[in-house]
């Protein structure tokens, strides 16, 4: 059976995208690629935009740095003894990356969803071998854009939620043309 090529009548009808008319991919150097898709996403206010995704990232599972982990744990109440006794080295691989060929980082740009911890320029950790089950956040594809919200499925109704009250759920009708791309299982944020 032959594959590829284009299939009379497959994808979305030209005109019926974002921009209403037909598109052209381009490349940037990687150098560039987060600064220009930031750049694209702010509204000309300077708004931050909702929180979508703007660079993706395959990991790599052939790295083998290690980080000492201290056996005793951080109180995050009242102060704890400190003991200089480092249990072992842990590779971060093995507890953020549980299959690694369906596993990659993105970088989310916007603040649709502070109030679940992910915040602009954060990396998240996707798997895309995770079901998308109620109440997880996810990376999805709306009407051809990626972006991250909470799955929802409430009487028979699919909504992808928001974090941030500022923010309007998006319901998926059938007029939405809807795909989940993976499951986030992890945040990556500086403090």
């Amino acid at each position: 059976m032959p594959r590829g090529g284009k299939r009379q009548g497959a994808g979305r009808p030209v005109g019926t995208g974002k921009y209403n008319e037909t598109t052209k991919a381009i490349r940037v150097p990687i150098s560039l690629a987060d600064e220009i898709l930031e750049a694209l996403t702010k509204d000309p206010q300077n708004i931050e935009p909702a929180t979508i995704v703007s660079s993706i990232f395959r990991t790599d599972n052939n790295t083998k740095s290690r980080i000492p982990l201290y056996l005793n744990p951080v109180a995050a109440g009242f102060p704890a003894p400190t003991e200089d006794y480092i249990e072992g080295k842990i590779d971060l691989n093995r507890h953020l990356v549980k299959h690694p060929e369906s596993t990659f980082l993105v970088r989310v740009v916007g603040d649709s969803m502070q109030d679940a911890g992910i915040h602009p320029r954060d990396l998240l950790v996707v798997d895309r071998s995770l079901e998308p089950i109620s109440g997880k956040v996810v990376i999805a594809v709306v009407n051809g854009e990626l972006t991250v919200k909470r799955l929802r499925k409430h009487r028979n109704k699919l909504w992808l939620m928001p974090e941030n009250s500022d923010f309007q759920p998006i319901e998926i009708d059938e007029n939405v043309d809807l795909h989940i791309w993976g499951v986030v299982t992890n945040v990556i944020h500086a403090l």
